[in-house]
């Protein structure tokens, strides 16, 4: 008897892709497997944007590996009101702003040129309290060695406080930047989980953090994660556009992302298929 089965053309590409490809059919509808495998992936998506971050635990973890830290909060009280009111998730309490202001002169006053810091990193809990919680402290570990290979080739950086700030849009990076006096705030913040990317982390820079910026005046990395673009990779490009927003004097448009003609050439390729991806 001869094979009638027809071989799917589609079923070689899906070791490629984490896009639901190929799935097969049964009779009208997705065969059993791949409609529970979506339905989880579904289920792990809203819970990545109604679960809470625990900052505290998150605090404890960056003090625990070297990095200062600071709790933040923004006017949105809680998650109903930081998922129905954007707005609110761009300003900062009026808790969090009297506390950081006080860190921000206190910084200043620390030293003799009255000058802020150089870069200030935030981790938001974003839409992913996911991402935060388990990308943020890997990338900063991988961002702090760049950092510190400046410092010896002498270009330090004044490295401000990690703020971790709780019911955050990226514009919440903007006020803290400029009430803690940074020349750069880079924002570390869970990305709109996806089907396939429920902890995917973005990171977006900007120069000359205050309230007002707007998005063409910020550089973006996204898709941080192992599976995506990988934190030593992720820490590769932010420290290419934090060097050369110090000596330009800017981020945003004016920007170009170049890291990529620094790396070998198969790691250029991963970098280009991961920053491609479609983290939602």
């Amino acid at each position: 008897m001869s094979d009638a089965v027809e071989k799917n053309p589609w079923a070689g590409l899906k070791a490629f892709t984490n896009a639901r490809i190929a799935l097969g059919r049964a009779g009208n509808g997705l065969p059993t497997a791949p409609l529970l495998a979506f339905n989880l992936s579904h289920a792990q998506a809203r819970d990545a944007v109604h679960q809470p971050l625990d900052a505290e635990a998150l605090l404890r973890e960056l003090e625990e590996s070297g990095f200062t830290a600071l709790a933040a909060q923004s006017a949105a009280p809680d998650r109903d009101h930081y998922l129905r009111r954007p707005d609110l998730g761009r300003r900062l309490s009026d808790e969090s702003r009297a506390a950081l202001g006080d860190a921000g002169r206190a910084i200043r006053e620390g030293n003799e040129s009255n000058a802020g810091p150089d870069i200030v990193f935030v981790v938001g809990d974003g839409l992913s309290a996911f991402a935060a919680a388990k990308q943020a402290l890997p990338l900063l570990q991988a961002v702090r060695e760049r950092l510190k290979a400046d410092a010896a080739a002498g270009h330090g950086w004044r490295v401000g406080p990690v703020v971790v700030a709780r019911q955050a849009r990226v514009a919440l990076g903007d006020e803290i930047g400029e009430l803690l006096g940074a020349k750069l705030v880079a924002m570390l913040i869970g990305e709109r989980p996806g089907l396939s990317s429920p902890d995917s982390l973005g990171v977006y820079l900007t120069w000359a953090p205050k309230v007002g910026c707007h998005d063409a005046m910020r550089n973006c990395i996204s898709n941080v994660r192992p599976e995506g673009l990988p934190y030593d990779g992720a820490a590769h490009k932010l420290h290419y556009l934090l060097t050369h927003a110090r000596r330009l004097g800017l981020t945003g448009v004016g920007l170009k992302d170049d890291s990529d003609a620094l790396l070998p050439e198969e790691r250029q390729k991963m970098g280009r298929i991961a920053s491609s991806h479609d983290a939602v």
